[in-house]
């Protein structure tokens, strides 16, 4: 199926992706079964769709860039000095036992070393996008099993670094092999030089830089883009790889107050830009040299969905917990990740594997992703159907668990609007004792918070993916006294918006919102609100209360006097 324009493919490609998404919502699937569909139906033994396969490419780039940003603007120092034992722990050991499991099992289909070894690396990365996504659905974030999972993801996630790091270089010498030594030499210095110059960054410029662009929510979202664009092509152009450079430019940005609002509104052009990346890999894949891997993909699968939890159940068992939390968090890796069929493609390209060992990650990628989806949904139900079999997994004492320290006393309230109202609201909660969390979108608001001795976050009070990340487990209330909008109450309005991102990730708390016109209250309290304030008209009738209070007026009459 041509097209006369690259313009009028990209539209037919949007909309069945629109299709197919659509349909995978009704599953419960998540966005990227759905993208990777979309890329075999659009490739040429289907539909038949692709042909400005340039442009794709591009995009495909791009969104590689984009993703491992994000992935960059996660690995905090502090954080990552952060992780406990636990984490690290797990983590390592699951990455090392389903490597070597799996490179025993490719071996054992017949596959070749170096293909066995790539499908092996492949197998150990989960997808931490989805797993974020289920757990903070369930609200199962904050709990031990959520925290632990969450914990290994990072760990993942440096795992995932080090592997593309090892790629590139490999990447490097092979396509410098007839080149010679200086100019392997010359791409390490330009790589050095580089990181250098971004360690200078974040040492004098990140945060004050940041601290002016985030004042327009626009322009910080366009130079983060710009941002990681630029460094991935000046990786490429040094000779490293845009995979490297997107990464640094993430991790440049990562110890700055703003990478949560930058990550959240990165969001959805990643999993927009995803698309092309899984239909470029469509594009390319035969659906006659799939069919032949399906064997091989069922086995590999069957292995990730139960060989994977398994590993973690037991790890967790021989550090001391009990099987129930062990099963519970094993099951958040009972699938492979988006990096999966990435760190493929790059064995493609570099020429270390055949497309056909592309294609069996992608088979093994649907399935895992497709069926993990419904065991973590259904964790608990399935865990009360295993249960009596699990006793192997647990020690008599489990003494880790009964160790573990318990969260972190949860936020009393929640409060959006860091200006005078929300200030005042937030010292009046804390003087009665209640712990109180601040968000803002604006830098000097939130640095002012905290040098009074409060907790604050920059955020967007608008942002449903900044609102799904909150730490609201517990939460007595969230209360919105951002910039009251005097004109009539619409969908934009950010109280509304504030509304509908809570409960969209399940908070069940007492929600107060604020207003500039007291005729939008019923309005609010009918769309779910528990309370609504009404500033100007509150401090009106507490001020009428005031001049007509007997009490009140005896005590000026006697200081008149």
């Amino acid at each position: 199926m041509a097209f006369a324009s690259a313009f009028y493919e990209i539209a037919a490609l949007v909309l069945l992706a629109a299709l197919v998404g659509f349909v995978g919502l009704v599953l419960r699937q998540p966005l990227i079964v759905a993208f990777i569909a979309v890329g075999v139906l659009a490739g040429p033994d289907v539909l038949g769709i692709v042909s400005a396969t340039a442009f794709i490419e591009t995009l495909s780039q791009i969104s590689i860039a984009v993703l491992l940003f994000l992935v960059g603007l996660k690995l905090d120092v502090g954080l990552v000095k952060s992780l406990g034992k636990v984490a690290v722990a797990t983590g390592l050991g699951q990455v090392g036992f389903t490597a070597a499991v799996g490179f025993v099992l490719c071996l054992m289909l017949g596959i070749d070393t170096t293909t066995a070894l790539y499908i092996a690396v492949a197998l150990t990365f989960s997808s931490t996008i989805i797993i974020v996504k289920l757990l903070s659905d369930k609200q199962e974030i904050q709990s031990l099993h959520g925290r632990i999972a969450l914990g290994f993801l990072i760990v993942q996630d440096i795992f995932v670094v080090l592997a593309m790091v090892v790629l590139s270089a490999i990447g490097v010498g092979a396509a410098d092999e007839g080149a010679g030594l200086i100019d392997i030499l010359a791409v390490l210095a330009g790589g050095l030089v580089m990181v250098g110059l971004v360690a200078l960054f974040i040492r004098y410029v990140a945060d004050p830089l940041l601290g002016r662009i985030a004042r327009s929510p626009e322009l910080l979202v366009v130079f983060a883009v710009g941002w990681a664009a630029g460094l991935a092509a000046a990786g490429d152009a040094i000779g490293f790889g845009k995979e490297l450079g997107g990464l640094l430019a993430g991790v440049s940005l990562a110890s700055t107050p703003y990478r949560e609002a930058i990550g959240s509104r990165l969001a959805s052009l990643r999993d927009f830009l995803l698309l092309f990346f899984f239909i470029h890999l469509g594009a390319g894949l035969g659906l006659s040299s799939v069919s032949g891997q399906i064997v091989p993909a069922l086995v590999l699968s069957l292995f990730v969905l139960i060989g994977n939890p398994l590993i973690v159940l037991a790890i967790m068992g021989y550090m001391g917990y009990r099987k129930r939390t062990g099963f519970l968090a094993g099951l958040t890796v009972a699938q492979i990740s988006e990096f999966s069929l990435i760190f493929m493609a790059m064995g493609v390209s570099i020429g270390h594997v055949e497309p056909e060992a592309l294609g069996l990650v992608t088979l093994v990628g649907l399935v895992t992703i497709a069926v993990s989806v419904y065991m973590i949904t259904w964790s608990h139900h399935l865990y009360a159907w295993c249960e009596p079999v699990l006793g192997f997994f647990e020690r008599r004492d489990p003494f880790r668990e009964a160790e573990a320290p318990a969260p972190e006393r949860p936020y009393d309230h929640v409060i959006f609007g860091l200006g005078r109202y929300g200030t005042r609201i937030g010292e009046g909660l804390r003087a009665r004792g209640f712990r109180v969390l601040g968000v803002d979108f604006d830098p000097e608001a939130v640095a002012d918070w905290r040098a009074r001795g409060l907790d604050a976050r920059f955020g967007d009070a608008t942002d449903p993916e900044f609102t799904a990340h909150l730490p609201l487990e517990g939460t007595r209330a969230v209360i919105s006294a951002v910039s009251r909008d005097r004109g009539p109450l619409t969908e934009a309005n950010p109280q509304l918006a504030l509304l509908e991102g809570l409960k969209s990730a399940g908070y069940t708390g007492r929600i107060v919102l604020s207003v500039a016109r007291a005729e939008d209250a019923p309005l609010l309290e009918a769309r779910g609100a528990g309370l609504v304030l009404s500033p100007f008209d509150d401090a009106a009738d507490f001020a009428v209360e005031r001049l007509t209070d007997p009490a009140q007026t005896g005590r000026a009459a006697s200081a008149l006097s």
